[in-house]
């Protein structure tokens, strides 16, 4: 039998030397990356599993192309974007599931072409969405 206090210390210890991993595993030139597992062309990313072309990422499983973004999952080309999911195109968006073309958006499900969780056509996202970045000194990298 394990006591709490042992259970809780093991665990301890196991967390601190997980957090502590550096080495890439199975990584195809990926350059100043810390931890990522089977990942192809990152940069300057941690923790990414089967990422390609992501640079400044972390903590991200299955994207390609995407440039600093935190904890997202099966994305491409999204920016800046945070716990985001199935996800295409996305700019400074949070928690974002299935949506494509979307720029500071929060907790939308399926949704295309919005800014700020509101929708616009192709036409006007593209033109508001260019000018927006520009502003905020963000490269769309379209």
């Amino acid at each position: 039998m394990i006591s709490r206090t042992d259970f809780e210390a093991r665990l301890r210890e196991l967390r601190r030397s997980f957090e502590s991993q550096v080495e890439n595993v199975s990584c195809i030139e990926c350059k100043d990356c810390k931890a990522c597992v089977s990942c192809t062309f990152c940069r300057s990313s941690e923790r990414l599993v089967r990422c390609h072309y992501c640079v400044g990422c972390s903590d991200s499983k299955d994207c390609s192309h995407c440039h600093q973004c935190k904890g997202c999952q099966g994305c491409t080309h999204c920016i800046q974007s945070e716990k985001c999911t199935s996800s295409a195109y996305l700019i400074r968006c949070f928690e974002l599931t299935n949506c494509s073309y979307c720029f500071g958006c929060v907790g939308l499900t399926g949704k295309d072409f919005h800014i700020l969780n509101e929708p616009y056509d192709r036409k006007t996202y593209f033109a508001v969405v260019k000018q927006l970045s520009k502003e905020l000194g963000i490269e769309s990298r379209r």
